[in-house]
């Protein structure tokens, strides 16, 4: 079972171009403090693809020990197979509680070669695995008789779907309902899109603004989680500054000139050839953070 609910995705950090273990277990006990309901590390944010594998068991260890009883979801994603059962045995000693696996290539995927990724994973993990689908950054769509397939295999817990376009999320949150296992965990991810994903359906928010902001997270899926979609939708329309930059320059660079500015992490905190936004942009970012009462 995945844990349903608000999970927050930190950064993580780098200084000298190695992991910064201390700054990810500040933002990670931040989110703890926060109240979110899990972490997930080494997800799009968490820049996995950039991370050796020492840099990647660095920063799960760094995750779980200050999360504490927090469930910690660790991403696996790697170019290769054996790369990425590597990652999941090396995530599962460290104390992962789940695992996130996006279908990572260079080379363009085929259905079945993504179907048998998941198995092979399936079949490596004793814990719970979420499907990750994210088209914008692994240029990979799932079809939904490949979410049909892969969801049969064990340990397959939960997907976790981009953002539907807007007013299609009801249809979309049932229609996967009809697809898949009546225990699976349906997420979302694309900030913007949480508050109507949330009030239709969607049990889990995977959250990039979470990651730094968790309180204000929290209060838009509480209110998701009230059945007030007026309310969840008006904490989602006083962020609109931020999904801009987020829909423009994506959430990535974003968080991490927020990071920046807020002194939670050293600059430059991504892994090169990673920046996050300069000079030019910084104060959009800055300007954005006090519209939207984030600072």
């Amino acid at each position: 079972m995945i844990q349903p609910g608000l999970c927050a995705f930190p950064l993580t950090p780098m200084r000298d171009e190695s992991v910064d273990d201390a700054a990810l277990a500040t933002l990670v006990s931040r989110l703890v403090a926060g109240g979110v309901d899990s972490v997930g590390v080494l997800g799009s944010t968490g820049v996995c693809a950039y991370l050796s594998r020492d840099e990647r068991r660095a920063a799960i260890d760094a995750a779980v020990s200050a999360a504490g009883e927090m469930p910690v979801i660790a991403g696996v994603g790697a170019l290769r197979t054996r790369d990425v059962l590597t990652y999941v045995e090396d995530a599962q000693a460290a104390g992962a509680s789940a695992l996130l696996v996006a279908p990572v290539s260079y080379h363009r995927l085929r259905q079945e070669e993504v179907f048998g990724l998941y198995a092979d994973v399936a079949s490596s993990s004793s814990v719970p695995v979420v499907v990750y689908e994210n088209p914008s950054t692994t240029a990979f769509t799932f079809t939904d008789e490949l979410y049909a397939r892969i969801a049969q295999l064990p340990s397959i817990a939960g997907v976790k779907i981009p953002p539907p376009a807007p007013g299609t999320a009801a249809d979309r949150v049932a229609h996967l309902r009809e697809l898949l296992p009546a225990d699976a965990t349906i997420g979302v991810s694309g900030d913007w899109a949480a508050a109507e994903a949330l009030t239709s359906g969607c049990h889990a928010w995977y959250s990039v603004l979470a990651g730094l902001f968790p309180r204000t997270a929290r209060a838009l899926a509480d209110a998701a989680a009230a059945g007030d979609a007026d309310a969840a939708h008006q904490h989602s329309s006083t962020l609109d500054p931020i999904w801009s930059l987020f829909k423009e320059h994506g959430s990535l660079r974003v968080m991490a000139a927020a990071a920046e500015a807020l002194g939670l992490v050293d600059a430059p905190c991504l892994p090169r050839p990673l920046l996050a936004l300069d000079e030019h942009y910084r104060p959009a970012v800055e300007d954005a953070l006090r519209r939207t009462g984030l600072i």
